[in-house]
C-alpha cells in the first residue's frame, strides 16, 4: 500500500541545503553536460515548462528529467537536482540494489530442523533468512514433509530462530506512525509469515445467528466476542487487536450482511517473532502431530534439516515492489541485502550497501539519502537526475535489464498503473513505478520505443502537493503521453 495519511517534511530544508539547491524547483536550472545538450527536444522542454508552471501546482517542489536511455542525452529537465522525498519511487533503488547485489536468481530458504528418534522429534526449529513470501500454505507443506518422514510427536518445544536479522523489527521511519495497524506498516523479521499480518475471515450464516469467523494464520490470536449475521447489506464489523503476552487478543463485535459471501480484514502484528512458531504448532496439532512443549525464541538443539521451503527467485518476488508497491516485501528484501554480507542483517547496513553501489556506478546526486527500502513515511531523499541515471543504468546493464523492467507496472495493464494510460496510445508502452504519500507524488520509468528508436527514461517527482495529488498525477501522465507521441510519431 502506497498511501499514507501523514507525511512529515522536517528534513527537506536541510537536505536541500546539502544539495546546493535550496529554494523552489522553478528557480533552479542546472545545465546538462555538453554532450547531452545536443539531444534536447524542444517540444518536451515546452511540456516540462508547462508542467512546472501549472497553476494547480504553484506551491509544489518539482523535479523532472527526460533522458534517452540508450545514449544518455537529456531531452528535457527542470529542478533536476532538487532533493525530494521520492515516496515509493524509493523502491526503484531497492529493486536495482537487490538485483545488483543479490542477483535475480537468489532464493530465500526456510527450514524445519531437529533430531528424529523413531516417530518423535526432541525439539523443532523453524529457521528463516528473510523470505517475504512465506505463507500459511507453505507451513502446511513442510508439516506434510515431516509426516512423510514418520514424525508423529514433537517431545519438546518449537523454537523460532530469528538470528538472520537483528532485533529491530520496525523498519526505519515506520516509528512515525506507531498506532497504525494496517498491513502496509507490518514489521520485518527473518522468519516472517503472511507478511507479518493476521487476517480475520468472516462467513455469514442465518440472520440473527453468529457468523463463522477464524484467523489466518492459526494459533496466534485469542478471540473474544462474535460477529452477528445481519440483514443484507449490513457491514459494521468491529475488530480490536491488542497484545496478549507473546500473541494477540481480538475483540469482535458488530454484524455482517447475510448476503456477504466472505469478508476479510487484515491487520499487522505488533511483535512478529513468534508468529510462525505458533502457526506451525497449530498446524502440527491439526495434522495429528502432538507438540509436548511451547513456542520459544531461540536456536534449540542442533539437528538436521527435516523440511525445507524455497521461495520463488528474487526476480519474481520483485514484482510485489514494482507492480504492487508492497512495503513489506520492499523492507524485507532491502534488509536481506545486508544479511548476505554480514550477520545479523541490519537496515542501516543495507542502506550503506546500496549507497556504496550508487556511488561506485555514479548514480547518486547531492543530498541523496537511502534510509529504508519502501519509501514509506518521511525517510528517503533523491533527485530526478539520480533517478533517471539509475533507470538508464538498469537499462544498459544486460545482467539486470530484463528483470528490472519486468517488475515495473505496465501502463493500462497491471499493478498501480492498471487504470492509468488505459485509454491512451501509450498503453503497454509505459513501464514505471508510482509513488504516493499525502504530500508527495512520483512517477518514474520508461517509455519503450518502437524498433529503430530509443527507449526514454523519465523521472517526475513532486513534493508539497497535499490536496493537489490528482493534479500532479495528471501532469505527470500528460508528460509521459507526450514522450510516447514523440517516440512513436
Amino acid at each position: 500500500m502506497c498511501a499514507v495519511r501523514r507525511l512529515f517534511l522536517g528534513l527537506a530544508a536541510s537536505l536541500l541545503v546539502l544539495s546546493g539547491g535550496g529554494g523552489s524547483a522553478r528557480s533552479q536550472t542546472t545545465p546538462a553536460p555538453a554532450a547531452a545538450s545536443e539531444g534536447r527536444a524542444p517540444e518536451l522542454e515546452a511540456a516540462v515548462r508547462a508542467l512546472v508552471n501549472d497553476r494547480a501546482l504553484k506551491d509544489a517542489q518539482i523535479g523532472v528529467v527526460v533522458m534517452d536511455a540508450d545514449n544518455g542525452n537529456i531531452l528535457a529537465q527542470s529542478g533536476e537536482h532538487v532533493v525530494l522525498n521520492p515516496a515509493s519511487n524509493a523502491k526503484l533503488y531497492t529493486a536495482a540494489g537487490a538485483l545488483a547485489l543479490l542477483k535475480g536468481t537468489h532464493r530465500y530458504q526456510t527450514t524445519l530442523s531437529g533430531s528424529i528418534n523413531g516417530n518423535n522429534v526432541s525439539s523443532l526449529v523453524i529457521r528463516g533468512h528473510g523470505d517475504p513470501s512465506l505463507r500459511t500454505r507453505d507451513l502446511w507443506q513442510m508439516v506434510a514433509e515431516l509426516k512423510a518422514r514418520g514424525v508423529r510427536r514433537i517431545d519438546g518445544d518449537i523454537f523460532v530462530e530469528q538470528k538472520f536479522f537483528d532485533e529491530q523489527t520496525t523498519p526505519p521511519a515506520f516509528e512515525q506512525q506507531p498506532n497504525e495497524w494496517a498491513a502496509f506498516r507490518a514489521p520485518v523479521s527473518a522468519v516472517a509469515l503472511n507478511g507479518n499480518t493476521v487476517t480475520l475471515a468472516i462467513r455469514p450464516t442465518s440472520v440473527g445467528q453468529s457468523a463463522v469467523s477464524w484467523f489466518d494464520p492459526p494459533g496466534f490470536v485469542d478471540v473474544d466476542g462474535a460477529v452477528k449475521t445481519g440483514e443484507d447489506g449490513a457491514d459494521a464489523v468491529v475488530l480490536a487487536l491488542s497484545p496478549n503476552g507473546k500473541r494477540l487478543s481480538a475483540k469482535l463485535s458488530g454484524a455482517v450482511g447475510a448476503d456477504a459471501k466472505l469478508v476479510r480484514y487484515t491487520r499487522r502484528v505488533d511483535d512478529p517473532r513468534l508468529l510462525a512458531g505458533y502457526a506451525l504448532k497449530a498446524i502440527l496439532e491439526e495434522q495429528g502431530v502432538k507438540v509436548g512443549g511451547d513456542v520459544k525464541l531461540g536456536s534449540g538443539e542442533k539437528g538436521s534439516v527435516l523440511a525445507r521451503h524455497e521461495s520463488e527467485p528474487l526476480s519474481t518476488l520483485l514484482y510485489a515492489l514494482g507492480k504492487n508497491s508492497d512495503n513489506f516485501y520492499a523492507e524485507m528484501i532491502f534488509k536481506s541485502i545486508s544479511g548476505e554480507r554480514s550477520r545479523p542483517a541490519k537496515s542501516q547496513d543495507a542502506a550503506d550497501a546500496i549507497s556504496a553501489w550508487l556511488v561506485k556506478n555514479d548514480l547518486g546526486d547531492g543530498g541523496v539519502v537511502v534510509k529504508n527500502g519502501s519509501g514509506l513515511f518521511d525517510s528517503n531523499r533523491t533527485t530526478a537526475f539520480s533517478t533517471a541515471k539509475l533507470l538508464r543504468h538498469c537499462w544498459q546493464d544486460s545482467s539486470m535489464k530484463n528483470e528490472f523492467v519486468a517488475q515495473l507496472a505496465i501502463g493500462g495493464v497491471d499493478g498501480t498503473l492498471h487504470k492509468r494510460f488505459r485509454n491512451t496510445r501509450a498503453r503497454r508502452a509505459v513501464r514505471a513505478k508510482t509513488g504516493t504519500l499525502d504530500d508527495a507524488i512520483a512517477l518514474s520509468g520508461y517509455v519503450l520505443g518502437p524498433p529503430g528508436k530509443s527507449t526514454i527514461a523519465f523521472s517526475v517527482l513532486f513534493n508539497r502537493v497535499s490536496g493537489h495529488a490528482a493534479s500532479a498525477r495528471m501532469a505527470a501522465d500528460k508528460l509521459v503521453e507526450l514522450i510516447y507521441q514523440r517516440q512513436w510519431k
